[in-house]
């Protein structure tokens, strides 16, 4: 059995988790915690990293720290994972979905525009299967209409746009360390502050709405309940797990691209002939290679492949059914323009098994499965 995922573990992290425990400081913002902040910080030139407890909860504090008000407006991507939308509508604000681009499955620049009213405050982008959206247009865009921009880069993490670090473009980048990302911590995330004037907002916001962290450092000479917050910090057992991934990273990244690569080599005669697309990666982007689909020809073919795998005993999956046609996206948002790509995009895209260290062996028989099932078609 080929699993579609396997979270990944590099063989350090049960001795840091031991360390941590033993210097009885299991709680967060330890060393562990700081050693991963620092790490992110650095590698990606963001001023600012904060691990929250999960991906979800780092977007759940860059909506806070937007302001929003009941009747604002969040533009997003309705392809996107119910946690994107969901910490806009715990925010107080009203969604507009837009359609995405068929090349990379982001959010079509285009389009953003249009939906634009005077009551939107923020734009969302979306970096799905760690590929960037076109920041460059989306930055003109909000700079032009006052607006707040926030990266979901849950996917993103060691992927670039132009050299620059997904999550540090726009005014807030929201990564996940979730157990189905390139790097893991179980649950857990992190959220990176850009823009001046939110770092100690969003120190405060994660520590229950103290100052806490303020006191730690000697800058207070006691710790007080100053804000609004919530208890986003996560333990320090989690940040000692990530922190051997993150001591090889480049290591984990290089074996993921192969992996990508060797599928892509593979399955490209079928794309060239028009039986399957491939993922798109514009050249001003660099991926990390968090996922490989293919896009079948429709849906009935998507879920006769599907079966055709798993008969194989290789998992296969697909994803996100737009958020825009759910009860709660129907009840929270609206969709702006038309539907051109989004649901039939998503009717057509399935993921193929990709994780940290699977064997070429495995490699190959996923790919030997894949040819056989278009071979018979």
């Amino acid at each position: 059995m080929i699993s579609f995922n396997v979270p990944p573990f590099t063989g350090k992290e049960l001795d840091y988790m031991r360390s941590a425990i033993d210097s009885h400081k299991i709680s967060g913002d330890g060393e562990f915690t700081k050693k991963c902040s620092s790490w992110l910080e650095q590698r990606f030139s963001s001023p600012k990293i904060l691990l929250t407890t999960s991906g979800t909860h780092a977007l759940e504090m860059a909506a806070l720290l937007c302001d929003l008000h009941e009747g604002d407006e969040v533009i997003l991507p309705s392809f996107t994972f119910s946690s994107t939308a969901n910490a806009f509508v715990l925010a107080g604000a009203r969604l507009v979905f837009t359609d995405i681009r068929p090349d990379t499955m982001n959010i079509d620049e285009s389009r953003i525009e249009e939906a634009i009213t005077p009551r939107t405050r923020v734009i969302c982008a979306v970096h799905y299967a760690g590929v960037a959206c076109n920041m460059d247009a989306i930055m003109n865009i909000a700079k032009r209409h006052n607006l707040l921009v926030v990266e979901d880069a849950a996917q993103g993490v060691m992927s670039s746009y132009k050299g620059r670090a997904l999550g540090t473009i726009g005014d807030f980048g929201c990564y996940s360390f979730h157990e189905t990302k390139n790097y893991s911590m179980g649950e857990g995330g992190a959220i990176s502050i850009n823009t001046q004037g939110y770092s100690d907002k969003a120190e405060i916001m994660r520590e229950k709405g103290t100052n806490r962290s303020q006191f730690f450092r000697g800058q207070v000479a006691k710790y007080n309940w100053v804000d609004y917050g919530s208890s986003y910090l996560p333990s320090e057992l989690n940040a000692a797990y990530l922190w051997a991934q993150l001591q090889v990273a480049d290591e984990i990244n290089t074996d993921r691209l192969a992996t990508w690569g060797r599928y892509y080599e593979a399955l490209k005669p079928l794309s060239d002939s028009g039986v399957i697309e491939l993922p798109c990666i514009p050249p001003e982007c660099s991926h990390n290679a968090h996922m490989f689909y293919i896009k079948c020809r429709d849906l009935d073919t998507r879920t006769a492949f599907i079966r055709h795998m798993k008969e194989g005993g290789i998992t296969c999956s697909f994803h996100y059914v737009p958020l825009h046609s759910a009860p709660a996206g129907l009840k929270f948002g609206r969709f702006s323009g038309e539907d051109r790509y989004t649901t039939s995009e998503s009717d057509r895209l399935v993921r193929l098994p990709m994780y940290y260290r699977l064997s070429d062996e495995d490699r190959e028989q996923v790919i030997s499965r894949v040819l056989e099932f278009f071979a018979s078609r």
